[in-house]
């Protein structure tokens, strides 16, 4: 490098008019004295296309933005399989259109809002009713008018972006690698909604370390990608297309984030709530017999979903969409095939509609299901039968409310808790729901079972089943080696921390009512996940941080609040309920 820039150097002092751009070019590479925008940007040849990057000055990095890893999940491929891309693109794609899965949004969490806002009881109940009339008349036409869609969803929408320093890229450096799965319910979200990974790179950099490349994916959502069920399969349907649309992105990481100067040994995948279970459901894929999952480390933070692993549950969902297609676009419409006929925007505002009536309340519809070969059982069963991938290096984490959006203000009565129940969980008989009710969450308010009041009971239920002992499973199952963290800035509500994981230094809360961000705080939490990613043996402690200890037959969780970092204390799972839910709910056949 040296000698072409003498070379370089002494062409330039004899006039020849190539030689400024080649000295330029040599001094940003040699020391870094000059952004891309003066040289030309790198392009990825990646076989069946071409991208060429975009490149933040401030931060350094490059950008290789909306890169297909799967073909159009659209015709004979909607509802099914993903397929690698088969097409060949060779003109330079510099990414600038990107599209997401199509999107949809429950109608309760705007109960939620007013509740947490401080609505009293009358005015919930008001607004509930309102929603109740409005889900009721919703039709396909008046979805476009009452919430527009984002002109960027589209079905064509397995894209990921790609994030690489330039040092890195430059240098191909084989450098560990950090693929993000977002959260929303499986029904909302995409790769760029958490928010921007600029600062988790810049502390991935700090005290000479080596950096970190990001990755983050779309995947189909709603019924475009959790429809399953018996009925679904006899007609050509693919169940939990979206969980094998993840899959195949990070199979596409595996073979291709070499060219971009990332280490396929080294891919740690991280998730946040939906994201979060979905890697769950990766490392008890085909109950570990296929072989190890395509990633070594993985961060699972809140991970939750509504368990469905009845296929009755599944059929009546299935059933349920059918049902509304023909009301609401055409009484022909009875099986997949005549599906495959409905036309792309159409087909999303069911989508919208069906999510919108979700019911009970705190429920999305759409999730993972048990479909005997990818999701051969629930994942808790899976771990607690050692069917999953042991050799991934784990760090989990869970907030201190997590129950808390999900749960209904508008449960007054234990009759009401009891059909409440009865429906979220349907494979419960009414044996375990008595149980449930009156042993394992007794109507005792006086703190001692960790609440005081019926909300606070039915709060700490459904975290308890759906997020929070998910975290107690995995730690257990990985025999205690991995690393546990808690979330209690306050509100320390579901979802809370994105706002610490992807701080770039705005300090406005995620979650209305929350503190402001602490920089502090978000920075250690940063590090903590990117020395995590870094370290060879999944180790997220690292200089100037207080000790992170793994998990141990202690249960030790760190604990992150507003004030600081650094405190211990044991795993609020670490209980009887987590262990009774197991083996009373999850580990029966349906």
């Amino acid at each position: 490098m040296i000698a072409n820039l003498v070379t370089a150097l002494a062409l330039a002092g004899a006039g020849v008019s190539a030689a400024p751009t080649l000295v330029g070019n040599l001094l940003c590479r040699v020391g870094n004295l000059c952004s891309p925008s003066a040289v030309e940007l790198p392009t990825v040849d990646l076989g069946y296309a071409v991208h060429e990057a975009t490149f933040n000055d401030t931060g350094r990095y490059y950008n290789f933005s909306n890169i297909r890893y799967g073909d159009a999940p659209v015709r004979n491929l909607r509802f099914g399989a993903p397929v690698a891309p088969t097409s060949l693109r060779r003109k330079v794609n510099k990414g600038q259109k990107g599209s997401v899965c199509p999107q949809a949004t429950p109608y309760w969490p705007a109960i939620a809002g007013q509740f947490l806002a401080g609505a009293n009881s009358s005015t919930l109940e008001a607004a509930n009713s309102l929603l109740q009339l409005g889900k009721d008349s919703l039709t396909i036409e008046s979805m476009g008018h009452s919430s527009p869609p984002d002109p960027r969803q589209s079905e064509d929408c397995l894209f990921l972006d790609v994030v690489v320093p330039q040092e890195i890229f430059d240098q191909k450096r084989s450098a560990p690698v950090l693929v993000w799965v977002h959260g929303g319910g499986f029904v909302n979200g995409d790769k760029t909604s958490a928010g921007n990974p600029a600062s988790l790179i810049a502390q991935s950099q700090l005290d000479e370390g080596e950096g970190v490349i990001f990755v983050a994916m779309n995947y189909r959502l709603g019924l475009f990608g959790f429809l399953s069920g018996s009925k679904f399969h006899e007609q050509g349907g693919v169940s939990n297309a979206g969980l094998l649309d993840q899959r195949l992105a990070f199979e596409w990481v595996q073979k291709n984030i070499f060219l971009f100067g990332g280490d396929p040994e080294r891919i740690t995948v991280m998730g946040e709530s939906a994201g979060g279970s979905s890697i769950m459901h990766h490392i008890t894929a085909y109950g570990g017999n296929k072989g190890p999952v395509p990633f070594s480390q993985a961060i699972m933070q809140s991970p939750g979903f509504n368990p469905i692993a009845g296929d009755a549950q599944q059929v009546a969902i299935f059933d349920s969409v059918v049902a509304q297609a023909r009301a609401l676009i055409s009484p022909e419409l009875s099986d997949l095939r005549s599906f495959g006929m409905i036309s792309s925007p159409v087909l999303a505002a069911l989508n919208q509609i069906v999510v919108a009536r979700s019911a009970p309340y705190g429920t999305f519809t759409f999730g993972p299901t048990v479909d005997g070969t990818y999701v051969p059982e629930l994942p808790a069963a899976l771990l607690q039968k050692g069917a999953y991938d042991g050799n991934v290096k784990i760090m989990v984490s869970h907030n201190s409310a997590e129950g808390l959006f999900f749960a209904s203000p508008l449960i007054s009565t234990e009759a009401q808790l009891a059909k409440y129940v009865r429906e979220t969980i349907p494979t419960a008989d009414n044996a375990t729901v008595r149980q449930l009710l009156h042993d394992v969450y007794p109507p005792v308010y006086d703190g001692s079972y960790g609440y005081r009041n019926s909300l606070g009971r039915l709060s700490l239920l459904l975290e308890e089943v759906s997020f929070t002992c998910n975290t107690r499973y995995l730690n257990l199952a990985f025999r205690n080696e991995g690393y546990a963290y808690y979330f209690q800035v306050p509100p320390g509500l579901h979802g809370a921390d994105i706002s610490y994981t992807f701080f770039n230094g705005d300090t406005t809360p995620l979650i209305p009512g929350g503190l402001p961000v602490q920089p502090k705080i978000a920075t250690a939490m940063q590090r903590y996940i990117t020395n995590f990613v870094m370290s060879p043996r999944g180790d997220p402690n690292g200089r100037n941080l207080p000790f992170f200890p793994k998990y141990q037959s202690n249960s030790t969780n760190l604990v992150i609040d507003a004030e600081k970092v650094g405190a211990l204390m044991t795993d609020t799972t670490a209980n009887e309920r987590c262990s009774w839910l197991l083996q009373n709910l999850f580990l029966k056949k349906s």
